[in-house]
């Protein structure tokens, strides 16, 4: 678990980030028309994953119009809007704020996003919600950079992600083979969330985190 404030009272999430080099989990979220997406939907694209707890507060709504100005400036880059939200609220508030650059994607069908990334909040008034982080990947879905912003009432360092994208560095052959986009991370995991490890449930692969174990 990991120590977030919220207006100075801490409260704990479920795990931690991924670390810095491994496979990114190929999550499953519902698009705001209420599709099914997958991070290896994105197969050769670097991908930001801009994490929230609800675009309906002021700092979160801030974080999209910002990753939003952001998305223009990257090339073969999807920057990726996640939260709880409904996918209507998702696409109601793009559509006021002339959001066009970014994909955002809802939680609410699938829950297994914020257990395999660490952030989901376990207690408080945000209990349930995802906690407010960014997560970069280059185009083979290695994780290049993370940040759980400490307090859940500011906005991520911006300069600090542009600087790690703007830095990717190359993958290897090797690693373009053993890892493709198509295949990166596990499709499930289990809710044991509690343990020190979790087993998947979908593959015999070695597991790319700490609290997950081949079974």
């Amino acid at each position: 678990m990991t120590t977030v404030t919220l207006m100075g009272k801490a409260f704990q999430t479920c795990g931690t980030l991924p670390k810095v080099g491994v496979v990114a989990f190929n999550f499953l979220l519902t698009g705001t028309d209420l599709s099914d997406i997958r991070l290896s939907d994105f197969a050769g694209s670097s991908v930001i994953m801009n994490i929230f707890p609800s675009v309906e507060t002021q700092v979160c709504a801030q974080s999209v119009r910002r990753s939003n100005e952001m998305a223009k400036k990257l090339d073969n880059t999807k920057v990726l809007c996640i939260s709880k939200d409904l996918p209507f609220t998702h696409e109601r508030f793009n559509k006021s704020e002339g959001i066009d650059n970014v994909i955002s994607l809802s939680e609410f069908r699938n829950s297994n996003f914020g257990l395999a990334y660490g952030i989901r909040i376990e207690g408080g008034p945000f209990a349930g919600l995802l906690s407010r982080a960014v997560v970069a990947l280059n185009q083979w879905h290695r994780v290049i950079y993370t940040q759980l912003v400490p307090e859940i009432g500011e906005e991520p360092d911006y300069d600090a992600l542009l600087d790690a994208m703007e830095s990717i560095p190359a993958c290897t052959v090797a690693e373009a083979t053993a890892y493709p986009p198509t295949e990166s991370g596990a499709d499930e995991i289990c809710e044991k969330r509690h343990r020190a490890a979790h087993e998947r449930l979908s593959t015999d692969d070695v597991c790319h985190y700490d609290r997950f174990k081949k079974i």
